[in-house]
């Protein structure tokens, strides 16, 4: 995978470590108290061939790899929200390290949402599977940094943003990289008005934070590495789905006429299932194996 750092400014300032996904342009980080040496992973994927729908962890292992080799300690395990496009490694990754995993509480509601789209109603219990559930103004520490929790709605209706310390902010899927735009709004429970919402908030935040994003699929003009991170400042100056002061209706016909032109992830129908389990396949039949349940005719 692809791997780059972004220092720690100082005091209250996290060093990040990016991981690019290549198959599914995802970004995985490992976040950092300088100080203490404490770390929590954030959206770390677990791998997943949908020709042969085989599961293994070797990009979880690779994050891992790179964990006990800094000498770092796991403190969390971090999901923004139920991904469409890529399995998520949370509960294996909780199992090697013991650190507990944790997203945003109205995954509930999604899980009630895709209840209904895959005919499963005892399939998803997120109290469950995940250790706890953020609330958005909730906050924890990464070592000695403070991390509040600030619900982004709109790619989901339950996204949330991780703001750890003073200048770093984790935006999943709102923001793509600043030469790109923003993340697609049209899933199940998504919202391009909330969306926008939601990004207004984001860019609210002091012009030297970190924005690091969720995915970034290369090569985009004269760029061929894949890149995750901005200042406020400079989505702000140069977003071009933003910047220069965007309205909400503007934005709003951008984003859904862009939308209307996207197909599903095609990992999507799979690792819904997946990740409203936080991490679990579905429960093993009486063969010892587990199945997917893929709806048709529904999208």
């Amino acid at each position: 995978m692809y791997r780059r750092s972004s220092l720690s400014k100082g005091p209250n300032s996290p060093q990040v470590t990016g991981f690019h996904d290549s198959a599914t342009g995802s970004v995985q980080y490992v976040v950092t108290d300088p100080a203490t040496k404490k770390a929590a992973l954030i959206d770390v994927v677990l791998d997943f061939d949908p020709a042969h729908a085989r599961t293994s962890t070797e990009s979880a292992q690779e994050v891992l790899d790179y964990v006990r080799n800094e000498g770092l300690e796991v403190e969390w395990v971090l999901d923004t929200h139920p991904h469409a496009d890529h399995l998520m490694a949370s509960h294996w990754l909780a199992e090697q390290t013991g650190a507990p995993n944790a997203i945003g509480e109205k995954v509930r509601e999604i899980a009630e949402l895709w209840t209904r789209l895959y005919n499963l109603p005892d399939a998803f219990d997120p109290d469950r599977d995940f250790s706890r559930l953020f609330a958005d103004g909730d906050s924890f520490r990464i070592g000695e940094l403070e991390v509040q929790v600030m619900l982004s709605p709109g790619h989901t209706l339950g996204s949330v943003t991780y703001l750890v310390g003073d200048d770093a902010a984790f935006v999943h899927d709102t923001l793509m990289h600043v030469d790109v735009g923003t993340s697609r709004a049209d899933f199940p429970g998504g919202s391009s008005s909330e969306l926008y919402d939601s990004l207004q908030r984001i860019l609210a935040l002091p012009d030297a934070t970190r924005l690091f994003i969720g995915h970034d699929y290369p090569p985009v003009g004269d760029r061929e590495e894949p890149a995750w991170e901005a200042s406020v400042a400079e989505h702000r100056r140069r977003n071009p789905h933003l910047g220069g002061g965007t309205t909400r209706e503007e934005y709003m016909s951008l984003r859904d006429e862009r939308d209307a032109t996207l197909g599903l992830p095609d990992r999507m129908l799979y690792a819904l299932q997946v990740n409203l389990r936080g991490g679990h396949l579905p429960e093993p039949e009486a063969d010892g194996h587990s199945y997917f349940k893929i709806p048709a005719n529904r999208f």
